[in-house]
């Protein structure tokens, strides 16, 4: 049995990291309602956008999305692994990148490239994967604007040819405890099916096509700072859920230590009292 002194230090720290996941924990809590309320509130327009576009692209003929919809033989695939840039949050980056392994046995025998959103993929899958750029730092200032940015970079390499297909792969927030890995078609745009037509009675300046094209480049802008946003949020949960465990598993810890600390003081008062009453008889006799 470990000593006392060993006993204490391990108490220690425990409770110090137990301090630490605590303080983590907390911390998630206040970070996730303000990217929940985030990813709540836009989805509705995401999908409002969505559904517009589609009711558009209902009434025209032929290929409507212009060089974004053109549908190429798969040669070279981009892969966005959208993750985090700090750990500690169970296995939220891990799921992703299996994910992004798995695509990329999907399209084996294909060029399959990684755009990477966030440290920890990148850091990752860099050493497997061919990594063609890393866009950390897009979360020291998490706006539409500067996930627009990227999202044109994106667009730019389909129209030109350097990627066949590209897709997002990215954790859905459902709830604090729950992540759904999803893994959507960002371009070429699949062909738009269902929903009912606008009807013809509306006039619509400029014309439909117009619309379409303008609507097109936005909705893609949307689709990618949505996926982010999610992912976002989907952090913060997974991380304060990982958190959450952790102090309870260190306090379960902390507790039988301070049992098995107990039972050890009280085994060296036992054997101390033992001794002094040994030697009190010794001297009588």
């Amino acid at each position: 049995m470990a000593n006392l002194k060993e006993i204490r230090n391990r108490i220690s720290s425990v409770s110090s990291t137990m301090q630490i996941t605590s303080a983590m924990k907390m911390v998630s809590a206040a970070k996730l309602k303000k990217a929940q309320d985030a990813i709540t509130a836009m989805r509705p327009y995401a999908e409002k956008l969505t559904e517009l576009l589609q009711n558009l692209s209902a009434t025209l003929d032929g290929n409507t999305g212009g060089a974004f919809a053109e549908q190429r033989e798969i040669n070279k695939v981009l892969v966005v692994a959208i993750t985090s840039n700090r750990g500690l949050c169970g296995a939220f980056n891990s799921n992703i990148i299996k994910e992004v392994k798995n695509r990329a046995e999907f399209y084996k025998g294909k060029t399959v490239d990684v755009f990477a959103i966030g440290k920890k993929g990148n850091d990752v899958l860099r050493k497997t994967n061919a990594v063609i750029d890393n866009q950390s730092a897009i979360y020291d200032d998490l706006s539409f604007e500067n996930v627009s940015a990227i999202a044109e970079v994106l667009m730019d390499k389909f129209v030109a040819g350097d990627y066949d297909k590209i897709e997002l792969v990215y954790n859905h927030f459902k709830n604090a405890a729950t992540q759904i890995v999803k893994t959507e078609q960002f371009l070429p745009l699949a062909p738009i099916t269902g929903g009912e037509a606008i009807s013809s009675d509306y006039l619509f300046e400029p014309s439909k096509e117009e619309i379409v094209l303008t609507l097109i480049p936005k909705s893609l802008k949307t689709q990618l700072y949505k996926g982010i946003r999610d992912s976002f949020a989907s952090e913060h949960g997974a991380r304060m859920t990982a958190m959450h465990k952790a102090t309870d598993n260190a306090t379960e810890l902390r507790n039988q230590l301070k049992l098995t600390y107990n039972k050890a003081r009280q085994a060296a008062i036992t054997g101390e009292i033992l001794e002094i009453v040994g030697g009190a008889e010794a001297l009588n006799n």
